[in-house]
């Protein structure tokens, strides 16, 4: 007889995912219809040729990552369900190795796992739909050589702070969810050092801007914004993909801003220097550190969840667990996983206010907001992003507010003045004053 713990499990996992895929289909259509009716605004604005494409390309990315995602969950209650897993740890105790030993390899096995699962997906849309939208510039043998350190890397990083919270289970039966937790912190404390200047050349060439016209935008922007000129790089994005970004990362000495070079290509002076500023905010406004802590929150929160489930019998008894921690673990996760989506609006609005707040610092630095919404349309048209989400999907998955409201919020702000090289008359439609297409409104 199937127990209540098992059913509760099915019933989440199930349940997220299709709560997830009612929010697709809500997102799809009504970003469709908003597209449609703004068409105009989508071509002259964010300089997309074919606004059928952009939602083309949308469609393309939400049916194959939400068929990806069924197929894993499917997978994930089969071989839970069927015992599988439980013979699995069970086989495991009687190897003979440590106990955390023993939770590493179930750890670096469902890694495996997943990697595998996720690679067929990962390749068709690669190869398939970002080629047929010409975002794609990755070659079959570069695909796999990030497939292949990717996974030594996640093996590697996953593997340490995993065998360290066992041992801590091993050595302090009692405290071990406190010494996770602090390992957890401080792990990311310790990526943020370590990812830009260990992780990132694995995959990308990064080259500071050291003279030119550029360096000179950054200097002045720098002096603008009140910092001293410093690790500025330009990545060599154009390498695998057309798209483009820029990011902040790191802190103290091992901070830095990373410039896509198609993010280079594809803007002008002004709007670069106001994604620069944007980016800069993050650091000035404390944003990183407010998502450490908010982070150091949440995995408290998983952390005493972990702690309940490993010491309760029922555990064991409805999976069929052998009595190992680490077995009890991965089933703890796995409830835990869900409740972490459902609480996702929660989470975002922090991000989301960050993302305003560094809006407003570059406007403020750069002394008007005509070059921070060309920099904002120029990567809505440039990457084909959806300008405009459905609002409960913008809930659940937006860190960043949709780019219509970030430039309409900005120019009731800060007025429409035009920049240099500004162009504020094809901009986001303004109601009070009345410019621009009639665009419908954004969360």
């Amino acid at each position: 007889m199937v127990s209540t713990a098992v059913l509760a499990l099915v019933g989440l996992l199930v349940g997220v995912q299709l709560l997830e895929t009612v929010l697709d289909r809500l997102n799809l259509r009504y970003g469709a219809s908003a597209v449609r009716d703004a068409a105009e605004w989508v071509q002259d604005a964010l300089g997309v040729d074919d606004p059928e494409a952009m939602l083309a390309y949308q469609r393309s990315k939400t049916i194959l990552a939400r068929l990806q995602s069924w197929i894993s969950v499917v997978l994930i209650l089969a071989i839970v369900v069927s015992g599988l897993y439980g013979d699995i740890a069970r086989a495991l105790t009687e190897t003979g190795l440590p106990s955390a030993a023993q939770g590493v390899v179930l750890f670096a096995g469902a890694v495996l796992a997943g990697r595998v699962l996720s690679a067929p997906f990962d390749a068709y849309e690669t190869f398939v739909v970002e080629e047929r939208f010409d975002f794609n510039n990755q070659t079959p043998a570069l695909w796999l050589r990030d497939l292949v350190v990717g996974t030594i890397v996640a093996l590697v990083l996953g593997g340490l702070i995993a065998g360290g919270i066992l041992l801590a289970v091993a050595a302090l039966p009692t405290l071990w969810p406190v010494v996770g937790w602090v390992l957890v912190v401080g792990f990311s404390l310790l990526m943020m050092v370590l990812y830009p200047r260990v992780i990132a050349p694995l995959f990308n060439d990064f080259e500071p801007i050291e003279d030119g016209d550029l360096r000179e935008a950054v200097e002045d922007v720098f002096e603008r914004a009140g910092f001293d000129c410093e690790q500025i790089y330009e990545m060599d994005a154009s390498r695998r993909s057309s798209h483009s970004n820029a990011y902040f990362v790191g802190f103290g000495r091992a901070k830095r801003v990373v410039l896509f070079d198609t993010l280079v290509e594809q803007m002008d002076r002004e709007a670069i220097q106001a994604v620069l500023a944007h980016e800069l905010a993050h650091w000035k406004k404390a944003h990183i550190w407010k998502q450490v802590a908010a982070s150091a929150v949440q995995m408290a929160v998983v952390f005493a969840f972990l702690w309940w489930v490993t010491t309760s019998q029922w555990v064991y008894a409805a999976f069929g667990l052998p009595e190992v921690t680490y077995a009890a673990l991965g089933i703890g996760l796995l409830y835990a996983a869900p409740v972490l989506s459902l609480t996702a609006p929660l989470t975002n609005r922090l991000s989301l206010a960050h993302e305003r707040e560094a809006d407003d610092f570059a406007a403020e630095t750069m002394g008007e907001v005509e070059s921070m919404a060309r920099a904002l349309r120029t990567l809505a048209g440039e990457n084909l992003s959806n300008p405009f989400p459905h609002p409960a999907y913008a809930a659940f998955h937006l860190t960043h507010p949709p780019i219509p409201e970030r430039i309409r919020r900005l120019r009731e702000q800060y007025g429409e003045s035009e920049g240099p090289g500004g162009d504020g008359a094809d901009g986001v439609a303004d109601d009070e004053h009345g410019s621009g297409p009639d665009v419908p409104p954004a969360t």
